[in-house]
């Protein structure tokens, strides 16, 4: 039988290796963790900081459609686990059947529910991308962290974001774009786990729990896990493991394990 694959998306100011502890944890369960990064994507955040234009132009169409084409191209159907944009992304794909279950953490708004926190840096101006610096990464991601702490998160993970992708997602009171809808309806998909953090500035813990209310009308298994004093930075941060092992006893749950049968 082959591994169920287990796909890790990452979201905004955060490059892929943000999930190097969750695909060991998973791998070591027995599950194919693939934590592929955005399209072009260097292989560390400081090489992003320092040539970051590759990211410049991405949006979530483009985004969607790189981790769809992965999910695809997986043997049987993976596990979509997504962290802010990619918690909406984890959404599109389980709607649209690419996966077997999907959870998304601290995920950007949908259907146009009211809600990045207060702390999202204005996205106002000409750059094409939006870096933090190392306070205000502490400010808007790492704000249960101590200072040195988050700025050990910010070096090894932070990363500039693109402003296209912050106005898709309805930063800044820009109208939200299409994409960044959700298929709450759906009776046919997969099982979905919504987690927030109480403490996230970026994605407030209410954002989280109005999205659980709007996926109210489906008949399909969907879950809503907050965890208490956590915030934006939940899956990077020295609380990961609550957070990570909470989600494998979860599809535990739901009858999805390390190996499975293919359809």
């Amino acid at each position: 039988m082959p591994r169920t694959p287990v796909i890790f998306i990452h979201g905004a100011w955060l490059h892929a290796l943000s999930w190097e502890a969750w695909a060991a944890r998973f791998t070591d369960q027995g599950f194919l963790a693939l934590a592929p990064g955005w399209p072009r994507e260097a292989a560390t955040a400081r090489e992003m900081r320092q040539s970051p234009g590759a990211l410049a132009d991405l949006g979530l169409d483009a985004l969607t459609r790189h981790y769809a084409d992965i999910a695809r191209s997986c043997e049987v159907p993976p596990v979509i686990i997504g962290h802010s944009a990619g918690g909406l992304i984890a959404q599109h794909l389980i709607a649209a059947d690419l996966g077997r279950a999907a959870v998304a953490i601290a995920a950007a708004p949908i259907n146009e529910i009211p809600g990045h926190g207060s702390a999202v840096p204005r996205t106002s101006g000409d750059e094409r991308l939006l870096p933090l610096s190392p306070a205000q990464f502490h400010e808007v991601l790492a704000n249960t962290e101590t200072p040195q702490e988050s700025d050990r998160l910010f070096e090894r993970y932070a990363v500039p974001t693109p402003r296209r992708l912050l106005i898709e997602l309805g930063c800044d009171g820009a109208e939200p774009s299409t994409l960044a809808r959700a298929d709450t309806g759906n009776t046919g998909r997969g099982p979905l786990l919504l987690v927030s953090g109480q403490e996230d500035r970026l994605v407030p813990d209410a954002v989280t729990r109005a999205v659980y209310k709007q996926y109210g009308d489906s008949t399909a298994a969907t879950d809503l896990k907050q965890f208490a004093d956590r915030a934006h930075s939940l899956v990077v941060d020295n609380g990961w493991r609550a957070v990570a092992d909470y989600v494998l006893d979860w599809l535990a749950g739901h009858g999805i394990r390390p190996l499975t049968e293919e359809r």
